[in-house]
């Protein structure tokens, strides 16, 4: 995980962060790379004990990192972090929309239940959050949002009926917003990812979606990391309402 005194520059020096789905994996990765630019970083999430942990490990390298409890589909959870972000620094300069679920099921067998509850970590999740925080976005400085979507939204994908439909609803997501906050200056990009190297998808079926990768591997949550750290930072100031393609080429068969 890349961190302060590596050769990475400190764009973010001083930016307030809050990172969802934070605790491990991909968010965590963001919350690594945030930090060793120099943001102060809140992580959230549900996985309280790897959430504490992993702020605790980005303390230990002198980082400034907070964990906190985070349902992004219950709207009491995000009102409790404005209060908190509010009252530590009363404002927020940079958030993170990366929570997310996976269902794989085919559409014929898949449970209303199952595609709503989809739909409120991924998609509702990201909606909550913008739509709570945008006061304390108006008060920060550069202010930036990046909305997590996946290759899999404009592609669409065998049994990711829930999956995808939410991610495509992302950029739909990213771009009205965009719209909408343009006049505050505050600027909402979607990231697209690709196949990501973690432990679950490490033990997907035929090796997931690498075959289909020109690339022919999956991306390191640290490459991801570099490309949200750019659409937060001053680097990406005239960049709003689009959608950052991190998927090893598999976009361009």
């Amino acid at each position: 995980m890349p961190t302060a005194g590596n050769g990475i520059s400190h764009r973010l020096t001083n930016r307030v962060a809050l990172v969802t789905g934070g605790a491990r994996g991909q968010g965590a990765a963001h919350a690594y790379r945030l930090a060793g630019e120099g943001a102060v970083v809140f992580l959230a999430d549900v996985l309280d004990d790897d959430g504490a942990r992993t702020a605790e490990e980005l303390r230990a390298k002198g980082l400034d990192a907070t964990y906190l409890h985070l349902d992004v589909s219950t709207p009491d959870d995000w009102d409790a972090a404005y209060r908190l972000l509010d009252a530590k620094h009363g404002r927020l300069d940079i958030l993170v929309n990366n929570a997310g679920i996976v269902d794989v099921t085919p559409l014929e067998d898949l449970g209303l239940d199952v595609w709503n509850r989809v739909l409120s970590v991924n998609l509702s999740g990201a909606f909550l959050g913008l739509r709570t925080l945008i006061p304390l976005l108006r008060k920060g400085t550069g202010s930036a949002v990046v909305n997590t979507s996946s290759i899999f939204g404009p592609s669409g994908a065998i049994g990711y009926a829930a999956y995808a439909a939410s991610k495509a609803g992302m950029l739909g997501l990213t771009r009205t917003a965009a719209l909408e906050l343009a006049p505050d200056g505050i600027r909402v990009n979607a990231l697209v990812p690709g196949g990501v190297s973690t432990p679950i998808n490490a033990q997907e079926p035929d090796g997931g979606v690498v075959p289909e990768t020109p690339l022919g591997r999956r991306a390191d949550p640290t490459e991801l990391a570099a490309a949200v750290a750019y659409l937060v930072s001053d680097d990406a100031s005239f960049v709003t309402g689009s959608e950052l393609v991190v998927d090893g080429g598999f976009s361009t068969r």
